[in-house]
């Protein structure tokens, strides 16, 4: 897996505005970000190319949640999964509450990567608000 200051990640949304809100955080943090809008862009980013971390923006719908982790970890079993909505979920490695600081989506992006040992749930004080 490559460096975590320098992540390959795959970004997914449903609304590009919130998508395009998020990109430029990721970015101006060093990594290299791939963007893809609903649930049949993110599957074909995964068929494309192996990321480090997918991150589940809050704009797809639940459904999409549920089954794009699955999806994620099928295409590459080492990719880490973040979603930008709270949910228990197997194959999921972090989630954070929208809506959400900048800091804390570079924290949960830090945490998910260095593999702390559970999942972090960023709510209300937690996340900087």
């Amino acid at each position: 897996m490559s460096n975590p200051s320098k992540l390959n990640i795959l970004y997914g949304e449903d609304d590009e505005k919130a998508l395009a809100a998020e990109l430029s955080h990721m970015k101006e943090a060093g990594h290299t970000v791939e963007t893809a809008i609903g649930r049949k862009g993110i599957q074909e980013a995964l068929k494309r190319k192996k990321f480090d971390l997918v991150i589940l923006g809050h704009t797809l719908d639940k459904n999409d949640r549920h089954h794009l982790p699955y999806m994620a970890k099928k295409a590459n079993p080492a990719t880490k999964v973040l979603v930008l909505h709270a949910g228990d979920h197997p194959q999921v490695d972090g989630a954070i509450d929208s809506p959400h600081s900048v800091e804390s989506l570079l924290r949960a992006i830090s945490s998910v990567m260095s593999g702390s040992p559970a999942p972090l749930l960023a709510k209300g004080a937690a996340a900087g608000k």
